[in-house]
């Protein structure tokens, strides 16, 4: 009864204003979308304080909906339209791929929307998350292959709907074998990049947030690529490596197995000062204090120079960063007790004189 009645309304209307009404009319049903429903869910979304799958579908699918749908709608009314043959055709090819292509997008947003979840379920924001971080890695990999495969299969179904590239292709086959190898010289660079990738993704040298001594710079982990490497230098540059480095290069991985590590103060005085005082400050400032683990402390002279003795400071820390507050701490308190107490203790430089020759005078030759 409905397709009878606008059968009937489509041929008393001009075919060029049925066609512009049915475009308008899935453009209108999109707005309105925008307008009313993505708003209340958004607002619903932003009341739930904590992580939801609502949530997170709300945000990932809130910009693409209101365009989605009246592409689902103007497709599905598309035999309704009175386009001619040529036309129809241009116009249900458009439509075609924009629908390959939203498709295409819909996946990826649904792999975020995963994502998101397994960023749930394995948070890093806690003391020890090497576990979070080694699941981080290899999801941060997999998501953006998965994508990568999407993107690649999107645009071979979008040019292979098309008849010439049907035939290019056939005619390409022919020379597949050759091509193959030719492609493999060129992109063997890339290719090895993208192994070395998986191979960092499930072997683990390095992992998300992980803290790395790499090209003489301390920092973290951001960002791990199919190609590259980003890390987060301490003083907010970063440092952009390609990501066979890690496989073909040694470098300081400092939370390989655990974040804990032992932080280091070397103190450098005079041969009198008392040792076992400076081993009885040194506890005093390391008990209570909230950024020692409680695990070492411990004081020792390591080594005797001409001037000076070295006096090694070492207590343990939960972090790299806490270890290195905690060694500034100590650094700055440990001079200031010196200086207070044992002034005379401070690293000097000494000269003997030699005493003057004493006797009779000399008598004159006059």
């Amino acid at each position: 009864m409905m397709t009878e009645e606008l059968t009937q309304l489509s041929e008393r209307m001009p075919a060029w204003l049925w066609n512009m009404g049915f475009i308008l009319f899935s453009f209108l049903i999109g707005f309105l979308i925008k307008i009313l429903l993505v708003p209340i869910l958004r607002n619903e979304a932003i009341a739930q304080s904590s992580y939801s799958l609502f949530r997170s579908f709300i945000r990932r699918f809130s910009k693409i909906l209101s365009i989605f749908i009246p592409l689902i709608i103007f497709n599905s009314m598309l035999p309704f339209t009175r386009f001619n043959p040529k036309t129809l055709q241009v116009v249900s090819k458009i439509n075609e791929i924009l629908l390959i292509g939203f498709f295409a997008v819909v996946l990826i947003q649904a792999v975020k929307v995963f994502e998101d979840y397994l960023y749930h379920r394995f948070d890093v924001n806690k003391e020890n998350n090497l576990r979070e971080r080694k699941v981080r890695t290899q999801i941060v990999f997999i998501r953006k292959v998965v994508i990568t495969l999407v993107i690649v299969i999107s645009l071979a179904i979008i040019l292979l709907s098309f008849e010439s590239m049907q035939k290019i292709g056939a005619g390409l086959l022919t020379g597949v074998g050759v091509g193959g190898i030719i492609i493999g010289f060129a992109a063997q660079k890339s290719l090895g990049n993208l192994l070395a990738g998986f191979q960092i993704a499930f072997t683990q040298p390095i992992r998300m947030d992980d803290v790395l001594v790499v090209e003489g710079e301390w920092g973290k982990v951001e960002e791990i690529n199919l190609t590259y490497v980003v890390v987060n230098i301490w003083d907010k540059r970063r440092l952009v490596l390609p990501i066979t480095y890690f496989i073909e290069k040694p470098f300081q991985n400092w939370t390989r197995t655990t974040a804990e590590i032992l932080g280091t103060v070397f103190i450098y005085t005079d041969f009198t000062v008392p040792v076992q005082k400076l081993r009885e400050k040194l506890t005093d400032l390391l008990t209570g204090h909230p950024l020692w683990d409680g695990k070492v402390n411990v004081l020792q002279v390591t080594d005797l120079k001409e001037q000076t003795i070295e006096i090694r400071c070492l207590m343990s820390c939960r972090n790299s960063g806490q270890a290195f507050d905690l060694r500034c701490y100590v650094r700055e308190e440990m001079i200031n007790y010196i200086q207070k107490y044992f002034p005379d203790c401070l690293s000097k430089t000494r000269i003997d004189y030699p005493k003057e020759v004493s006797g009779p005078p000399m008598k004159s030759l006059m």
